[in-house]
């Protein structure tokens, strides 16, 4: 009969942990109620009997917990189920836990102290004053197994099965030799905590160092970026500096003191016209030069021509004027080739050109 009850209250543990969330070590107080059947020694002369308990305890870590529980049954005297026989009692029990990481239940072995108190009547026939009554408390100790989980974020479930020794040695209905009687405890209880758990507050975040950073989005991290206000669109160089672009028009040369462009030039302009249209965000400088021959009023009239030519090709050819600056004509400003002019050198057909610079 024992072995039947012990089994099937460990068989209902299991059920009950199923539904039990993640063990988690949790380090609030908490109150404990359950109740179960308390199988009596057969040396005591009662039958078994429910029982009931209740107390409080404390996670002190993720393996072990304390509980201080207070008991009480009041089973029958098997040769006169008239008189009473109760017993209450508290003891103090240590749990050690076998948590696992991803399991959603944690078996437990048991181990307690504590005292039980026995009020027990007997038949003093013919004794006027039957039935007696015997007082007594006592020593007591037990071990014991069992299975807990959490159910949601408020309460736990147990099942458990127990031995407990009552070191009672004067029990009236009892066998008279025995010192001390052993009980089997199968129970299922609840474990409620107090109050709202603590949560350790988040790591602060890192502060970012400015190798990690880069404000104004141009590619170069904060700690190289010389120039840090670069605008969206620039061309930006390795210290985070606008860097001027020329798109490369090496071939349109002209003729001496002529602007009109010649076949070899419209060939690179056409590659230039679909630089362009292939980055739409690029405005450039249309920009024209001269050679050092001649004064330098009229190359700057025949700078400026040499850029409209160029100009007029390019948006004719598909490109939106607004993306144009210009036509701009340098004269004999920006010569690629310094020579004096007043030498038979000055014609440079380096210097007789146009320039795409662009702009952002």
């Amino acid at each position: 009969m024992k072995i039947r009850l012990l089994s099937t209250a460990m068989l209902a543990g299991l059920a009950f942990s199923q539904v039990a969330g993640a063990q988690d070590f949790d380090d609030r107080w908490y109150l404990t109620g359950a109740t179960g059947f308390n199988l009596q020694d057969n040396e005591r002369g009662t039958r078994n009997a429910p029982f009931v308990s209740a107390g409080v305890g404390k996670q002190l870590s993720e393996h072990w917990s304390l509980d201080g529980e207070l008991n009480y049954q009041n089973p029958r005297v098997d040769a006169n189920q008239d008189l009473n026989w109760s017993q209450y009692g508290i003891s103090f029990d240590l749990r050690r836990h076998f948590t696992q990481e991803g399991r959603n239940w944690a078996p437990y072995a048991l181990f307690g102290v504590g005292m039980q108190r026995a009020e027990e009547e007997y038949d003093a026939f013919p004794s006027p004053d039957s039935p007696g009554e015997r007082e007594n408390s006592n020593f007591a100790a037990k071990v014991g197994f069992g299975v807990q989980g959490n159910v949601g974020s408020r309460a736990k479930l147990r099942a458990e099965v127990a031995y407990r020794g009552d070191f009672d040695g004067e029990s009236v209905n009892g066998e008279p030799d025995a010192d001390w009687f052993g009980d089997v405890l199968a129970s299922v209880g609840v474990v409620i905590p107090l109050g709202d758990l603590e949560t350790a507050p988040p790591p602060p975040a890192p502060v970012p160092s400015c190798a990690d950073l880069d404000d104004d989005g141009d590619g170069v991290n904060n700690c190289d970026d010389k120039c840090p206000g670069s605008q969206a669109g620039q061309t930006i160089g390795p210290d985070g500096c606008p860097v001027p672009v020329t798109i490369d028009l090496k071939g349109v040369n002209f003729d001496f003191d002529k602007a009109t462009l010649r076949p070899d030039a419209v060939a690179i302009l056409s590659e230039a016209t679909e630089i362009l249209r292939r980055y739409p965000e690029l405005r450039v400088e249309v920009a024209g030069h001269t050679d050092l021959c001649g004064a330098d009023a009229y190359n700057q009239k025949l700078s400026e021509r040499r850029a409209t030519a160029v100009y007029d090709y390019l948006t004719s050819n598909g490109v939106d004027a607004s993306r144009l600056i210009g036509p701009i004509g340098y004269g004999e400003s920006r010569p690629l080739e310094p020579t004096d002019q007043n030498l038979p050198g000055c014609k440079s057909e380096t210097n007789r050109r146009t320039e795409l610079n662009v702009q952002n």
